[in-house]
């Protein structure tokens, strides 16, 4: 992979923030709910988003090896 410019990488950051805090809501949110279908619901976008964040990181870590 191309090595990533500091604007890139700044915006993959600040997806990786924001992927975070929607797994966070959307896992609090399903704890709270009562109704099953809601439940399920915030469960899926959790996962959604746990997926783009995995996504995200690994697009994080091949354009940033390890030294």
């Amino acid at each position: 992979m191309a090595k990533l410019t500091s604007k890139e990488l700044s915006l993959l950051e600040d997806n990786l923030r924001h992927e975070q805090l929607m797994v966070q809501k959307f896992s609090l949110y399903a704890n709270q709910a009562t109704d099953p279908e809601v439940k399920n619901l915030c469960q899926n976008l959790r996962d959604m988003h746990q997926q783009h964040l995995n996504t995200l990181m690994q697009q994080l870590n091949q354009a940033t090896p390890m030294k």
